[in-house]
């Protein structure tokens, strides 16, 4: 079984930032994509971030140069950095892993949600 364990959400003003983590733990072999996510109030969830096995990075323009997608490998982690937040990041964030299991299966975990709040 794999678990997602979220943190780092909280309440910042705007021009701060804050760096939210996603520990994955379980019977991971590899990771295929590791990702973060966000729904703000009364909107779909949509797409922040994601990197790839490979390192790929993929970014949601409107957090371009200011948010940074990393992960560890050593501790089943992958972080995001947000600088520069502003109101329009509040949210919800969810992360998102698709990893390959030591059992030879392929899974999706979503984690549990952490609230960001950025106030003006």
């Amino acid at each position: 079984q794999v678990r997602l364990v979220e943190s780092g959400g909280g309440l910042v003003q705007t021009g701060g930032s804050l760096r939210l983590s996603c520990a994955a733990s379980g019977s991971i072999a590899s990771f295929n994509l590791m990702g973060w996510y966000r729904q703000p109030p009364g909107k779909q969830r949509e797409l922040v971030a994601t990197i790839t096995g490979g390192g790929s990075t993929n970014y949601a323009d409107s957090v371009k140069g200011r948010f940074t997608i990393s992960r560890d490998n050593a501790k089943n982690t992958v972080y995001l950095q947000m600088n520069s937040l502003k109101p329009e990041d509040t949210a919800v964030y969810y992360c998102y892993v698709d990893v390959f299991t030591m059992f030879m299966t392929r899974l999706n975990r979503w984690g549990q949600g952490t609230q960001v709040t950025v106030s003006s």
